[in-house]
């Protein structure tokens, strides 16, 4: 355990020491890319693309995954996300996640996004329209952490056409490569 932990800020500090290092432009710039993890608090693990946990009357549900981006325009990025999970839910065993859409930051410093993203597993396949907002704290200038809500629209009848909604509140941790 500790040399998976020790392997795994080896990995962290050189990632970060790199996007310090690189590039001449902004970490918003047109062709940057960003790798993106987020956590997840009080929203559904189902379809997230993040690290998540929460147990409710018994039932524990979990995530992992992550998100990459490229910056199409300065500031506007495209991005996707993959992800697993299992949702807690009875006679759903594990979900497949994903999320696809674009993050515009104002000003440099607050992102806004909208996606589509859903999971699927054993005949479950929710989809939801996700829109969030953010604070962008560069601590480095390739590296942010970025605290922020989010809202989930569900669209389809998995996902409850509308009465299965999520709020969350998340902190993403952002390091970009010019």
């Amino acid at each position: 355990m500790r040399k998976l932990l020790l392997t795994a800020a080896l990995a962290v500090f050189g990632l970060t020491s790199y996007a310090q290092d690189g590039g001449g432009g902004g970490a918003t710039d047109q062709g940057a890319l960003v790798i993106e993890v987020n956590t997840g608090f009080g929203e559904s693990s189902t379809s997230s693309t993040g690290f998540s946990l929460r147990s409710r009357d018994g039932n524990t549900a979990y995530s992992f995954g992550g998100e990459v981006g490229y910056f199409i325009l300065d500031d506007l990025a495209l991005k996707g996300g993959l992800g697993y999970g299992d949702p807690g839910i009875d006679g759903v065993d594990g979900t497949f996640n994903w999320k696809f859409g674009g993050k515009y930051y104002i000003v440099g410093q607050f992102p806004i996004g909208v996606d589509v993203n859903g999971s699927s597993g054993n005949d479950f396949s929710p989809l939801w329209v996700g829109i969030q907002g953010a604070y962008a704290w560069f601590v480095a200038d390739n590296v942010s952490i970025e605290p922020g809500i989010r809202y989930g629209l569900g669209l389809n009848e998995d996902a409850g056409d509308g009465d299965f909604n999520i709020f969350g509140v998340n902190i993403g941790f952002n390091v970009f490569f010019n």
